[in-house]
């Protein structure tokens, strides 16, 4: 199973994947860890930012199929699944370095445009809606260059139904093709593709290029065209 996502959401401390059991193998890292109290076992393996797990019985060292299986179903499966889950999210918080960029992207925008968040569609009064409800900021003529919003990995083709903050920004459509790189950059959300884009507000992120895609998409919709 594909938990690549993880590459996607922070940036990766290579010198800690030891303390958590990786061992290097060519170009590779494989970690095994026991599951299901020592019946099976799953190994986690990366290669350049894709990682891949696996599950076996610890018995036979057979392959247990079902684990990657889409259709399978059933409560012993789905037990496999979280216990893998739960590895691939301590790997995460023990080895990748993660930080708040949600916030920071809004103060970013605040300052640097004298721009407060509009929430349309907010489900909340106060304070509590700021980081819980989708928002967008909007230029002078009122049409918004940013929309900010939570969605699943998923969503945008990564195997991982974890959520994420996301925002679409307009851009040069002769750019789109060289911008999106399907790590943090990836075609819009629910939107003209030829026109915009979707990047990640995670630390894996290159905060320097968002701020820039972020003033460039005000300038395109200041200029000329729709906002959706």
């Amino acid at each position: 199973m594909d938990y690549s996502y993880i590459f996607s959401s922070a940036k990766p401390i290579k010198e800690k994947f030891a303390d958590f059991g990786f061992k290097k193998r060519g170009a590779s890292y494989v970690c095994k860890k026991t599951i299901a109290g020592g019946d099976f076992y799953a190994t986690l393996a990366i290669c350049g930012e894709t990682l891949t797990a696996q599950v076996y019985d610890a018995a036979t060292d057979e392959l247990y199929a079902p684990f990657d299986m889409r259709g399978a179903r059933g409560a012993f499966v789905a037990a496999v699944r979280e216990e893998v889950q739960k590895i691939v999210d301590d790997f995460c918080e023990r080895c990748f370095e993660s930080e708040d960029i949600h916030k920071k992207y809004f103060d970013f925008i605040e300052r640097q445009f004298n721009c407060k968040a509009d929430f349309p569609w907010a489900q909340e009064e106060g304070a509590a809606k700021r980081y819980s409800d989708a928002a967008v900021f909007r230029c002078p003529n009122q049409k918004w260059f940013a929309l900010v919003m939570e969605i699943s990995y998923k969503n945008l083709g990564l195997a991982s139904d974890k959520k994420v903050f996301t925002v679409n920004l307009k851009a040069d459509p002769e750019r789109v093709a060289d911008l999106v790189d399907k790590k943090t950059i990836f075609p819009a959300y629910h939107m003209n593709k030829k026109h915009w884009i979707t990047v990640l507000l995670t630390s894996a992120t290159d905060f320097y290029l968002l701020r820039s895609l972020t003033e460039q998409s005000r300038v395109l919709v200041m200029g000329k065209g729709r906002s959706s």
